[in-house]
């Protein structure tokens, strides 16, 4: 059997959506699983009326209710490129009962098979009440399939804005909406808050930012560091080869960014892309934005998004949750049934619909009464062991209200860095300590990583299984290691850590150019440890030889360090998401690490 597009039809059972519900979205190469593409292809053939397209009992009967309640469409929306008209590729659910209903448009994330993976979502949209206009991005998708869009990627700038608003145009005549909400995901996501801000008629009513981004330039080059690994897997994930997704001016950009060149101009070209940038408009405008986030997010970090989040004047909601892009909301999107394979696995999502829901159906739902911002402790939840070697959650992680995202972080402690003795780690101590210093060879990769895979480490820790790491095995002549004695508390957690730590060190290079990449670890009595938060530093235009101090915050974070445990700082100089100093060099560098009088070595701690 194969779709109306000429795409094969796998068979879709209950152990389809079970890989879904317990291992997330993302297959290898960050595109979306084998289970989530056979699933999303299935449900297309089924509205498009193949009888042949098989699936289980519940899925049927959501395609059957929608069927029957609205038309189906694959269609194409009409923009101006460059040198004549586009198409993008869409996918409308109108409802037929003659009312009033709004229109939820859903611009596709950043991936090879462009609105195709979200078919569930789409069907979950109808029958909540709301017409669905689903498309992809111009220049999203594999070329030649039904859910590609043509032209170049516009990586959400001012053609992908004007777009959007053609796209509302087309909602307007097709469906008659009584409002206009966008819902996105990743690059959707982007694209959805860009449009709300810009476009001309003011005609969005309502924003949904899953896995989003705040400031595009901050996420993907901060402190003096590129994250290029980030950049180097979104160019592999758009469908095609560079030279044929993107036009002269964009390639020039990213091989600017991947190169380390013209930097001024990339950062720029990201603030251009940011929804922070327009935060007043989002504002003047009064619309609702919910926004969802992870912890250990690779692709974009917390920090900027929760920066943008605090400008916002308007309605607003953050949720923020443990593992990495789109795992929380993943399987809400692709195919989450009613039987839940652990606790909380279908809140990420649910309360995304609850907040369109009162701001377009009116829903009295309690939505104004939702406090500012929710938040997921890492690691919190109970897992058991399963066969294969995983875990499953039997009891959820905790999350904590907050009526203002300022009450996140409510208090701090200085841990003070020493020269440990000899060649042993240094102490994290109460007390400042001055006069000593340690060096480790810089620019060599070691087994402190912020994660073994881009996105597919964190999915894990959102199903329960986070990443251990040994630091008896960490190579100490390519990094250095500091830690607490056990420590104690009340109610079985020692430090309730909610919010930025800060570093500050003695820095001296022997070249003119060093990279810091900072680690804090809880270390479990047995000597693992699990990644609590990270965060790299590239220092540029050094004297060699000579001393200086660099401060720098590490990535925003919620964790509960148990009573018991230890606190470890580490510190390389490489990681492989980031850019490092001294790429081009044959040999490693030595870095020292020191402390200096008024300026001690000190590690701030957030607490809440």
């Amino acid at each position: 059997m194969t779709t109306a597009s000429g795409d094969p039809i796998a068979s879709v059972t209950d152990a389809t959506l079970i890989d879904i519900a317990t291992n997330g979205i993302w297959g290898p190469g960050l595109t979306p699983s084998e289970s989530v593409a056979d699933l999303a292809r299935a449900l297309l053939a089924a509205l498009q009326g193949d009888q042949g397209a098989e699936l289980p009992a519940e899925l049927a009967q959501l395609v059957a209710e929608v069927r029957q309640a609205s038309t189906v469409d694959v269609t194409g929306i009409t923009v101006p490129g460059d040198t004549g008209d586009l198409r993008l590729s869409a996918l409308t659910i109108k409802l037929n009962d003659g009312a009033s209903h709004p229109v939820v448009i859903v611009p596709a994330g950043w991936n090879p098979y462009g609105w195709l993976p979200f078919l569930f979502a789409y069907l979950t949209l109808a029958r909540r009440g709301y017409h669905v206009l689903a498309y992809s991005p111009r220049g999203i998708g594999i070329p030649g399939w039904l859910s590609t869009s043509e032209g170049f990627v516009d990586v959400a700038g001012e053609k992908d804005w004007a777009d959007g608003s053609v796209v509302i145009d087309y909602a307007e005549e097709y469906f008659n909406p009584s409002k206009v909400g966008f819902l996105g995901l990743s690059y959707g996501s982007g694209i959805s808050q860009l449009v709300a801000a810009h476009d001309p008629g003011e005609r969005v009513s309502v924003v949904v930012a899953g896995s989003t981004w705040g400031n595009l330039a901050t996420s993907l080059y901060a402190n003096g560091t590129r994250h290029l690994e980030a950049v180097r897997l979104l160019i592999d994930f758009t469908g095609g080869p560079m030279e044929e997704k993107f036009d002269e001016d964009t390639q020039a950009i990213l091989k600017d960014f991947l190169a380390g060149r013209n930097l001024d101009a990339v950062v720029a070209w990201g603030d251009k892309r940011s929804p922070q940038t327009y935060v007043d408009r989002t504002n003047a405008r009064g619309i609702p934005t919910f926004i969802s986030n992870t912890w250990h997010e690779t692709l974009f970090p917390v920090g900027p998004v929760i920066d943008t989040f605090q400008r916002l004047t308007v309605p607003k909601r953050l949720n923020l949750w443990i593992g990495d892009h789109g795992a929380p909301e993943g399987p809400g999107l692709t195919g989450l049934l009613s039987g839940l394979p652990f606790p909380g696995l279908g809140v990420p999502m649910r309360e995304a619909y609850q907040w369109l829901d009162h701001h377009l159906l009116d829903a009295d739902n309690g939505v104004p009464e939702w406090t500012e911002a929710k938040a997921q402790s890492m690691f919190t939840y109970r897992t058991i062991p399963i066969p294969g070697g995983s875990n499953l959650i039997t009891v959820a992680a905790k999350r904590e209200a907050l009526e203002r995202w300022a009450d996140f972080t409510t208090g701090g402690e200085s841990w003070y860095l020493t020269g440990g003795n000899g060649s042993g780690d240094g102490v994290l101590s109460d007390k400042p300590a001055v006069g000593w210093s340690r060096d480790f060879a810089a620019g060599l990769l070691t087994e402190a990583v912020a994660v073994d895979k881009v996105m597919e480490t964190g999915q894990k820790e959102w199903f329960g299984n986070p990443k251990v790491y040994d630091l008896a095995a960490f190579d100490r002549s390519r990094l250095l290691v500091w830690a607490t004695d056990p420590l104690s508390g009340s109610g079985g957690v020692a430090r309730r850590i909610r919010g930025e730590a800060t570093v500050r060190l003695g820095l001296r290079s022997e070249a003119a150019a060093a990279t810091l990449v900072a680690y804090l670890f809880d270390v479990l009595p047995d000597g693992t440890a699990r990644i609590i938060t990270h965060e790299p530093y590239t220092a540029t235009d050094l004297t060699p030889n000579a001393n200086t101090v660099v401060t720098w915050r590490l990535q925003a974070a919620s964790y509960d360090l148990p009573a018991g445990h230890r606190l470890a700082l580490v510190v390389n100089g490489r990681d492989p998401l980031y850019s490092y100093a001294n790429m081009d060099l044959p040999v490693s560098t030595t870095t020292t690490i020191g402390s200096q009088t008024g300026q001690e070595a000190v590690l701030e701690l957030p607490l809440g």
